[in-house]
């Protein structure tokens, strides 16, 4: 028998005197014959033990071992189990502390394991040494514990494979063959999936020169959850495009397309996609539409008790126009559609145009704008008024001429509710004016304006008391009345149920009618700031007060209000 040059393990096994070279030898051919992990295979035939072999590793290595006896199975990551990673390498995840996974493997050098396990997982990946045997028990334990919760990810993975497209439509294009493709298709899907149980508003598919990234927009925040082969992005890519009804051979454009996800016999979620090409391929971002945050109820938004009885009043107008404003993703299609939702009847005519839709409702007829074919905001708005109309949204105002068209409207008996880029409430009046809207016709048609920000909520499992200096209090803006009755301030801490400390968003508001004080001051040529004055006198809390409202209820914290408001 030719001997084998020794590496690794097996040079190490020798080279401590624990087998000699011909048993090693031995065992590397019959091993590799029988498609059999070499420390499984020595273990297995006794020419050494699991003890033996874990203690001499750790030394040669410097890795830690860990007994498994002593180890509790419901400290797993239950979410980074991969049953085929498990079979396939023998390497179990058995913890996470920050951004690492700790993996149990028998043989060190297994360096494949702790890649593919760190690609599916987007986490840096540590191995920890144990005993294989101990370790083929517990992969045993686990897996049969876990049958029930894999048939259910398979049922609901079929779906996506089932939803718009069939394989093949990315593999004629792409040129890959099927064997290739399964492992995209199904990345794909898990990351959608993902991306849906977690809670995130976009997901991003970015290429770089060197690596490619995916990243969740999770409460307003970017969290990075993977990191894909380069080899792989194309088709990546080209998955995506063929579910978004996209051309995959054009690659130099911007493209729009969508994507309807059945999750359930009840629920369906709508991605918005958007691809961008870069400097080394495609961009791809999704943007998650779930149409039950627009039937949550105005209760769930965040209002101020004052500030939901304006809107509902504003809402119970026959005719007037309700403004929502605030940069993107701000949370101003959910309040407009929220107010929708409360008006929608079967005695109410709504139309809606958008650019695109974000939310399908039943019971409202929505239009999706199509500047090439010539249908833009003004045209349909137009259309809308010859169509028996009560109330008219408009996804943006961005021109005067559907400026004035949407005014006309509000002037003329309808409803119409729009929305504006804007930082606040009283800059929205003076954008209007700026835009070329005769200020009486802003005075006598808008009734409400809202403008908004998005906060993260303080997760209720660990948040944390806080304690401020005074001094440090009453120059963020809190008032000696909001201090005298002992103010309690919570902080972010962060646990295994929350991101960070905060768990999910809540809205923070400056809800401001136009009294007539405020009309008078329009029309005499005031500007933002004047505005801003009349709203004070009147008892209209900024954006800024809102939020401290909100750190004081311990819904938020201090650092959080100051990175969404600013003084």
């Amino acid at each position: 028998m030719n001997a084998v040059k020794l590496t690794g393990i097996a040079r190490s096994l020798v080279n401590k005197g624990l087998i000699d070279n011909e048993s090693i030898n031995t065992a590397l051919t019959e091993s590799k014959r029988d498609k059999q992990p070499l420390v499984e295979y020595l273990v297995a035939k006794g020419m050494v033990t699991a003890n033996q072999i874990a203690m001499m590793s750790s030394q040669e290595f410097g890795i830690a071992v860990m007994d498994l006896d002593a180890f509790d199975t419901e400290n797993i990551p239950k979410d980074f189990l991969d049953e085929k990673l498990l079979e396939k390498h023998k390497a179990l995840p058995i913890g996470m502390r920050g951004n690492r996974l700790f993996i149990a493997l028998a043989d060190p050098n297994n360096l494949i394991a702790l890649d593919e396990y760190k690609f599916s997982s987007g986490k840096t990946t540590e191995p920890v040494l144990v005993e294989i045997d101990k370790l083929n028990a517990l992969i045993t334990d686990v897996v049969a514990g876990a049958d029930a919760a894999n048939d259910a990810f398979e049922d609901l993975d079929e779906d996506l494979e089932n939803l718009d497209v069939a394989d093949e439509g990315v593999q004629e294009d792409d040129g890959a063959s099927g064997a290739d493709e399964t492992p995209v298709v199904r990345f794909v899907n898990k990351i959608l999936l993902d991306g849906i149980n977690k809670g995130a508003s976009d997901i991003h598919f970015e290429p770089y020169e060197k690596f490619c990234r995916v990243r969740y927009r999770i409460d307003g925040m970017l969290t990075e959850v993977a990191k894909p082969p380069l080899n792989m992005v194309s088709r990546i890519v080209a998955r995506m495009k063929v579910m978004s009804k996209m051309d995959i051979s054009e690659k130099r454009i911007p493209q729009d397309g969508r994507i309807k996800l059945k999750v359930s016999k009840t629920r369906a979620i709508d991605f918005r996609v958007n691809t961008c090409p870069t400097l080394f391929g495609e961009k791809i971002v999704l943007r998650i539409l779930d149409p039950s945050s627009a039937t949550l109820g105005i209760d769930a938004l965040g209002y101020e008790p004052d500030q939901k009885k304006l809107y509902m009043d504003a809402l119970a107008n026959p005719y007037g126009m309700i403004l929502v404003t605030g940069p993107t993703g701000s949370g101003k299609t959910v309040s407009l559609y929220t107010g929708l939702n409360i008006l929608n009847t079967p005695e109410t005519n709504i139309s809606t145009a958008e650019d695109p839709a974000e939310i399908n409702l039943a019971g409202i007829n929505q239009v999706n704008m199509n500047p090439k074919a010539g249908l833009d905001f003004s045209s349909t708005l137009r259309a809308f008024l010859r169509q028996d109309p009560d109330i008219i949204m408009v996804g943006e105002i961005r021109d005067l001429e559907t400026a004035n068209i949407a005014i006309k409207a509000a002037q003329t008996g309808h409803m119409v509710m729009s929305t504006l880029h804007t930082n606040d409430a009283p800059q929205t009046l003076s954008r209007l004016i700026n835009m070329g809207v005769p200020p009486f016709n802003i005075a006598s048609a808008v009734s409400l304006i809202i403008a908004q920000r998005l906060g993260r909520r303080l997760c209720k499992s660990c948040k944390a008391k806080e304690e401020i200096p005074k001094e440090t209090l009453l120059a963020e803006g809190f008032t000696e009345e909001d201090l005298a009755g002992g103010l309690e301030l919570y902080k972010a801490v962060g646990c295994a149920q929350c991101t960070g400390g905060y768990k999910g968003r809540v809205g923070i508001y400056q809800v401001m009618p136009i009294s007539e004080d405020m009309g008078r001051i329009i029309m005499e040529g005031g500007n933002a700031i004047n505005i801003a004055d009349q709203a004070l006198k009147e008892g209209i809390n900024d954006l800024r007060r809102s939020a401290l409202l909100k750190v004081m209820q311990g819904v938020t914290s201090l650092t959080e209000a100051n990175r969404v408001t600013k003084d």
